[in-house]
C-alpha cells in the first residue's frame, strides 16, 4: 500500500478535525510538525501571576502552569484564548491583540509533542475565578489555581521559557 492510499484512508476517517484529531492521531502528527499553542499571562492588582496545577503534561512532571492550549485547525488563536479561560479557569478574559512573547521551544529527547511555537498573551480577568477551583490545600490537584508572587520552584520545565516576562 502506497502512502498516499494510508493518507486517504486516514482522511476518511477523520469526520471534523475542527473538533479534534483524537489523542493517537495528535500525538503521530505531532512527530511530524510543530504544534502552535496560546499561553495566558494574568496578573492581579498586586502584580501576582495566575498559575494552574498540572498533574501530568505527556512527558512532563506534575507542576503549576501558566494558563494554555493548543490551537485547533481552523480555530485563530482569539478563540483559543477565550476557550482556554472557560475552559481552564471558568471565566472570560479581556487580551491585548499583539502577543508580548512569541517562543519557539524543542524537547530533542521527544519524540511526540516536541516541538512547540507558543505565544504568550497579556489578559485581564472579566469575571472573577471560580472560587471552588482556588488551590488552599496541601497538595494541588488538576485544574486549581494560585497567585503567585514569585516563581514557584514546581513549575513546569516548558514554562521556564517565560521567567522574565511573568516574574
Amino acid at each position: 500500500m502506497e502512502i498516499k492510499d494510508i493518507l486517504n484512508i486516514l482522511k476518511g476517517k477523520i469526520k471534523n478535525p475542527e473538533k479534534g484529531l483524537g489523542d493517537e492521531l495528535f500525538r503521530f502528527i505531532s512527530t511530524l510538525t510543530p504544534i502552535v499553542n496560546v499561553d495566558l499571562l494574568i496578573k492581579n492588582e498586586k502584580g501576582d501571576t495566575l498559575l494552574t496545577w498540572r498533574d501530568r503534561m505527556y512527558h512532563f512532571k506534575p507542576g503549576w502552569h501558566i494558563p494554555g492550549g493548543i490551537v485547533r485547525y481552523k480555530e485563530t488563536l482569539k478563540q483559543r484564548i477565550f476557550k482556554v479561560a472557560e475552559i481552564e479557569l471558568g471565566t472570560k478574559v479581556s487580551f491585548n491583540e499583539k502577543p508580548i512573547a512569541i517562543k519557539e521551544m524543542m524537547v530533542p529527547e521527544l519524540r511526540e509533542r516536541g516541538h512547540f511555537i507558543s505565544f504568550l498573551f497579556f489578559c485581564k480577568l472579566e469575571l472573577p475565578l471560580k472560587k471552588e477551583l482556588e488551590f488552599k490545600g496541601n497538595r494541588p490537584i488538576p485544574g486549581q489555581w494560585k497567585w503567585f508572587s514569585k516563581c514557584p520552584e514546581d513549575l513546569i520545565e516548558i514554562h521556564k521559557k517565560y521567567y522574565k516576562q511573568f516574574f
